[in-house]
């Protein structure tokens, strides 16, 4: 691949990845700010308790952090790893 591509696909990716991680802080900042209302709400509609809420709560964090390091983070580094081997 031509270097071009390569530093493009890089920081592209990058930035996927730092829009992700504020995307992520955003929903944590949310979730944590709204919880007592959004409780209600789910336990009411869903019928989910407390108790499988934070279950389900966490795994999407936990979730969104293997998307991000795995899908945006390693590729990025690995193609700046690519870059500087070729300069």
């Amino acid at each position: 691949m031509e270097t071009e591509k390569i530093i493009f696909f890089r920081n592209l990716l990058f930035r996927c990845l730092i829009i992700g991680v504020l995307f992520a802080i955003f929903f944590g900042v949310l979730t944590m700010t709204l919880w007592d209302t959004w409780v209600g709400m789910v336990e009411r509609f869903f019928k989910v308790d407390e108790k499988e809420l934070r279950e389900l709560t966490l795994t999407f964090f936990l979730n969104v952090r293997i998307v991000l390091v795995f899908l945006f983070l390693v590729p990025a580094l690995a193609l700046h790893g690519m870059v500087k081997s070729k300069k």
